[in-house]
């Protein structure tokens, strides 16, 4: 440890010593990562620039591109791993950016880390440095205190050198210290994971779905509406995330706020992502039902709207395969039944409700 503290207190007198410098808005972000984040990351004993070799696979950190989309970064600028799991994310700002009381750099940090289901993350512009429990769900109205457990500036990273490395040091995430500091507080109130939340979101949207499409297609039968529920959020959902992963043009959801006929326009959508990927998922021969619906513009614009920053909580691009699998298997533990009137209700299912829920087995293979 006395050779990484004299490599970060000779990071701190160069950053001192022209701190007006580095204070300005023409310093970028690129700069401070090479001068500083990096180093201050290795004295923590990780393989910045994989300098190793290893295989993309098992490389200590991942430097995430960054996609600005509505002067927001859409990928972590650090993912720190162990054996290709996730740790934690690092994000970073430009030292003229004030991470103490600015909103959007702690919800954009936790946004990607509730949804990646990280519990510690950092956000630092190295003159700051906030560590984030980020197992509270994020909200656009949040401070920029919410869910911070540790706030650092640059003159404390010596006094405080001990308690960051036996958190956030390579050694110590091996040694099993990051797991037992994270554990200690697992309780802690109002923390929620993110499948459970999905799984809310998911569960207002096909009750809406059902409400709706029921009253508009009066001649659907119970399985045809269960069908075309779940195949229209099916769709939407791996649109979306396609949005976040690159793949698809980012916003082409969100742009059906604008204007009526939402399901039309929605399904042009989904025959070109049935030209493009040609998979069962947008299969119009086998699927001559859906084409044919009338859903209305209010509940699909419902769902569009939360499927977007700042109202949603979800970084796409990082939810897991375990997470959605999750969310399907509960899915399926309730079915929607027709009234008399052709009226939907959503219900659990008889054996879900003697069972007392379905349960998700995560893949043991992946």
């Amino acid at each position: 440890m006395k050779e990484a503290l004299k490599q970060v207190s000779s990071l701190m007198d160069r950053f001192q010593r022209n701190s007006e410098a580095y204070r300005s808005p023409a310093y970028n972000e690129t700069q401070l990562r090479i001068e500083f984040i990096d180093p201050f990351f290795e004295a923590l004993g990780w393989d910045i620039n994989n300098k190793a070799g290893y295989a993309e696979q098992y490389k200590d950190v991942i430097h995430e591109d960054a996609i600005k989309i509505a002067g927001a970064t859409k990928a972590p600028d650090y993912c720190f791993r162990i054996g290709g799991a996730r740790k934690f994310f690092l994000e970073t700002k430009k030292p003229s950016i004030d991470i103490k009381e600015q909103i959007s750099p702690a919800y954009q940090l936790r946004r990607y880390a509730w949804s990646a289901k990280l519990p510690l993350c950092i956000l630092t512009n190295f003159a700051e440095l906030a560590i984030y429990d980020c197992r509270l769900r994020p909200k656009a109205s949040d401070k920029p205190s919410t869910g911070r457990i540790r706030y650092y500036t640059y003159p404390q990273y010596l006094d405080y050198f001990e308690e960051i490395h036996n958190l956030f040091s390579k050694e110590s995430v091996l040694k099993g210290s990051f797991d037992k500091f994270v554990a200690s507080d697992r309780q802690k109130r109002g923390t929620t994971e993110v499948d459970a939340e999905f799984l809310k979101e998911i569960e207002s949207w096909r009750e809406t779905l059902a409400k709706n499409i029921a009253a508009r297609n009066s001649r659907l039968s119970v399985r045809e509406l269960n069908f075309a529920v779940q195949l229209t959020i099916d769709r939407i959902i791996f649109l979306r995330m396609c949005e976040d992963r690159g793949i698809e043009p980012y916003g082409q959801l969100q742009s059906l706020l604008n204007g009526p006929n939402s399901y039309p326009r929605l399904r042009q959508i989904f025959y070109c992502a049935d030209d493009k990927y040609n998979s069962g998922l947008f299969d119009f021969r086998a699927d001559r039902l859906t084409p044919e619906l009338k859903i209305d513009d209010n509940p699909l614009k419902d769902i569009f709207k939360n499927l977007y920053y700042p109202e949603s909580p979800y970084e796409f691009s990082v939810l897991s395969a375990d997470i959605l699998g999750h969310v399907y298997e509960q899915f399926l533990g309730k079915v929607i039944r027709l009234t008399e009137a052709h009226h939907a209700k959503v219900e659990e299912k008889p054996e879900v409700r003697k069972a007392g829920g379905v349960y998700y087995t995560p893949n043991l293979y992946r």
